[in-house]
């Protein structure tokens, strides 16, 4: 396993971590400050700068990137819906290419209009088959652009309104299905925060393989955990066991980076240069 005691030339920095303190431009400004070599911007952020300026920033700046959040959220209330969700799948491809990311992150959706507390129908299943057929149809086109994608499973807790894809196991089994060469078109974004609870973690990591681990996302789980979403631990806070599962990943191949991705009210009232010094502490300490 990689020593990261004395550098943190591994660290990422996924900039929702920064999202309420500084602009993306900031952050890529503290972050080559810092000797960070990587972040994993939002589309949002992105957008607000403009992704020209951001390409040339992150250029001078000798900052790559560990992903691009995010694509995904294909279930729909109906035809028309499905075919935006298409639409914007393959606008977030060309985003991620013209970055040059490694991958661009899905978070697969679920339940159309529950994330506005107003689901138009139950049926999980229906909206399985949505996924199915959504990243099916986004991987013809990422094929063509020669951009990766990496399914994001998460937790159980937002099954409902965010994703219905929710496990390590579920995640690959699309992706055997939709990639059975293993080409490295498809995989997944292992986040700790979503599969470290899953009993079946090490073996499904292990079935991953270099091929399929796209991403790696870190914080902590906290006890107790006050918010669904926004209530994420800095890394040795919780009670994952983060250098374990680094371990797993690093045994089934994974060489990237580690991405700190951090929703939190607590660590987002923090000033942003306090938030990405315990970073690069944590990282060389905790993960």
């Amino acid at each position: 396993m990689r020593d990261f005691s004395s550098n943190h030339e591994a660290l990422s920095i996924n900039t929702a971590t920064l999202r309420k303190q500084w602009p993306l431009e900031r952050i890529v400004e503290e972050c080559a400050r810092r000797g960070i070599r990587a972040i994993s911007p939002w589309r949002d952020q992105v957008a607000q700068v403009g992704i020209g300026a951001v390409a040339r920033q992150l250029k001078d700046a000798g900052i790559a990137l560990s992903g691009y959040c995010r694509g995904g959220f294909f279930p729909a209330a109906d035809e028309a819906g499905l075919a935006r969700a298409i639409d914007d799948n393959r606008r977030a491809i060309d985003e991620a290419k013209r970055l040059n990311a490694p991958c661009l992150v899905l978070v697969v959706g679920s339940l159309p209009g529950a994330l506005d507390g107003a689901p138009v129908h139950h049926d999980i299943s229906r909206a399985r088959g949505e996924v199915f057929e959504g990243i099916a149809k986004s991987l013809e086109y990422a094929i063509e652009a020669d951009m990766p994608l990496a399914i994001e499973p998460l937790h159980p807790m937002q099954a409902a309104d965010r994703a219905c894809v929710n496990t390590l196991e579920q995640a690959l089994d699309l992706c055997d299905a939709l990639d059975p060469e293993r080409a490295r078109r498809l995989g997944v974004a292992v986040d700790l925060y979503h599969v470290w609870w899953d009993p079946k973690l090490e073996r499904q990591i292990a079935r991953a393989g270099r091929d399929r681990l796209l991403a790696y996302h870190v914080c902590d789980w906290l006890v107790p955990t006050k918010d669904l979403v926004c209530d994420r631990g800095m890394m040795g806070d919780g009670v994952i066991e983060l250098k374990k599962c680094r371990q797993w990943v690093e045994e089934a191949g994974y060489t990237g980076f580690s991405e700190v991705e951090i929703f939190s009210d607590f660590w987002w009232s923090q000033p942003g240069e306090r938030v990405l010094d315990t970073c690069i502490q944590r990282h060389r300490k905790c993960v």
